[in-house]
């Protein structure tokens, strides 16, 4: 699909979502999700006993799930490793696996999904937990000093440069392939994702990509919309569509009073404190679409010789747009994380909009912790009404209507093998099997489903008859699914390079930031130019020539 049409399409995307929270059949949901998607919705009559069991532990309103159900749902999803592995093949064999345990849920998840493995097949797993700000220290100081202590990782694609680059990785066999019935990915997490030099590394169990949530409760405010047009403010008091009425929103919102608590009002928020790198996605979630123009596949540094982006006019109104709203920011938001931002505060009632992983899409439906499950609604990120020319150096405003770039952060985690078992080929087998366990078609619905760390990344997953029928609201579910479906297969959108050294840049924006938004620097400009002199830095210890090679190869140059 062409920019243009896409974008003009795009525009009419809270139309769109008014016509499928009103709709009575399927027939209007999969016109316009045919539209959005463009992605094959699999008949109802498709959905397996197996899936519709799966997703009724423990159900869909009834609170968060506990380890017992992880394990049912381990134990219920067997059947493929069944077909390939004998009873007690893998006795004796230990596994060191490395993971998070963000919110609980991840390693926590995954213990439980394998245990039913660990009793089938005799392999015992020793687990390594990881906060998430604590993930890339953990594993750069294994690469640096060449201590690989685990057998399997959780690991996300930008670290493919670093792992899989360097020979740390174990090519996955083809018998693994077919259990996990690779072909059902998405599109935007088939090859060359999950694979180095033309082999094959990753089992995806995840595919990221920020969208925007907000608070419907707020947006049909009555008195919200008398108070936004006696002050004057253009066009109708609705969800914002651009990051321009994003800000004026918040901004509105100020000292008003929250519709569902009562207590402060707060529009967007924004974490204001870093997450080990992760927490930079979100500036970038406000940048892209400022800075990722649809004629030019580069956003983060140019392609010709990595110079950073980081500090043009894009990027530093990004800054600025953060600064300008900090002081109708929750109390105290300077020490809040992204994990804050999603869960402490959103979640629980505090703000209006949030950019965040999926995450946030099925934890306000299941998660014990969540009271605006009933309010809540999706859309792909805001867009701009316009972009920054890079090499015109100028800004432009697009016939087609606001630039829109959703943010395809981190592309998902995966599971990961690595090469310390290939000199024993049956840990390697084990390994395999386990990584494939976790990865299976079933089991990855209901992790879509719930509280898991992960959101919808097979075509599988956007089947919302087996949510409906699971409990989901239909209007709630198809908006879910439209606002990831949208991101995935939008034409101008922002994916990251899986180039070495990723998350450096990252890490050393964090830190630039966090001065940035304490005053530490005369102006967002300062700041960024900052980062870039610190990206530059990072680059020529890399080597400039191989990054050069690396990026544009990511960027299909």
């Amino acid at each position: 699909m062409k920019v243009e049409l896409y974008n003009h399409i795009m525009k009419q995307q809270f139309s769109r979502r008014k016509l499928l929270k009103g709709a009575a059949g399927a027939g209007a949901v999969a016109a316009v999700s045919s539209i959005g998607t463009g992605m094959n919705m699999r008949p109802a009559w498709a959905s397996s006993s197996l899936r519709a069991a799966l997703l009724k532990v423990p159900g869909v309103g009834t609170g968060s799930p506990t380890d017992a159900d992880w394990q049912k749902v381990g134990e219920m999803t067997l059947g493929p490793t069944k077909e390939v592995i004998k009873e007690g093949e893998f006795k004796g064999v230990k596994l060191r696996f490395m993971g998070l345990n963000n919110q609980n849920l991840h390693n926590l998840l995954f213990r439980g999904f394998l245990k039913p493995w660990e009793k089938y097949t005799g392999a015992t797993i020793e687990w390594i937990d990881l906060a998430q700000a604590d993930y890339n220290a953990r594993l750069q100081q294994s690469i640096a000093t060449k201590t690989v202590d685990f057998d399997i990782i959780e690991m996300g694609a930008p670290f493919e440069g670093d792992v899989t680059g360097r020979g740390l990785a174990s090519e996955m066999p083809d018998w693994v392939k077919t259990v996990i019935d690779m072909d059902d990915y998405v599109g935007y997490l088939k090859a060359p994702v999950g694979t180095w030099g033309g082999k094959t590394y990753r089992i995806s169990i995840d595919g990221d990509c920020h969208n925007f949530n907000y608070r419907t409760d707020y947006f049909d405010n009555k008195d919200f919309a008398a108070a936004w047009a006696a002050e004057g403010h253009s066009g109708a008091w609705e969800v914002p569509n651009t990051w321009q009425k994003v800000q004026e929103v918040t901004k509105f919102l100020k000292g008003k009073k929250d519709p569902l608590t009562g207590l402060d009002a707060n529009g967007y928020l924004d974490p204001l404190k870093g997450w080990g790198g992760f927490g930079f996605y979100f500036l970038g979630s406000r940048a892209t679409a400022y800075a990722k123009h649809p004629d030019d596949p580069a956003w983060l540094f140019n392609a010709e010789d990595m110079t950073p982006r980081v500090n043009n006019a894009a990027w530093v109104r990004a800054i600025q747009d953060v600064l300008d709203v900090m002081d109708a920011q929750p109390a105290d938001q300077i020490n809040a994380d992204p994990g804050t931002t999603g869960f402490s505060q959103f979640l629980a009632g505090t703000g209006s909009m949030l950019s965040w992983w999926g995450d946030i899409g099925s934890n306000a439906k299941t998660s014990d912790t969540s009271v605006v499950g009933d309010v809540t609604g999706f859309s792909i990120l805001p867009g701009s009404d316009d972009v920054w020319n890079h090499k015109a150096g100028k800004w432009d405003t697009l016939a087609s209507g606001p630039n829109y770039a959703p943010n395809m952060a981190y592309i998902g985690w995966g599971v990961y093998v690595m090469a310390t078992v290939d000199s024993d080929s049956k840990k390697r087998k084990a390994a395999w099997s386990a990584a494939a366990h976790l990865g299976g078609k079933d089991i990855s619905l209901w992790a879509s489903a719930y509280p898991s760390g992960f959101q919808p990344y097979r075509k599988s997953h956007f089947d919302s008859s087996e949510w409906i029928e699971a409990g989901y609201d239909e209007a709630y579910i198809n908006d879910y699914l439209a606002s990831e479906g949208d991101s995935y297969n939008h034409p101008n959108a922002a994916i990251e390079p899986r180039i070495p050294g990723i998350f450096q840049y990252y890490s050393v924006a964090e830190d630039e930031l966090a001065k940035i938004y304490a005053g530490q620097y005369g102006s967002a400009q300062e700041g960024a130019d900052a980062i870039a002199a610190a990206w530059e830095k990072i680059t020529d210890q890399i080597g400039r020539e191989s990054q050069i090679k690396l990026y544009r190869s990511s960027l299909g140059l």
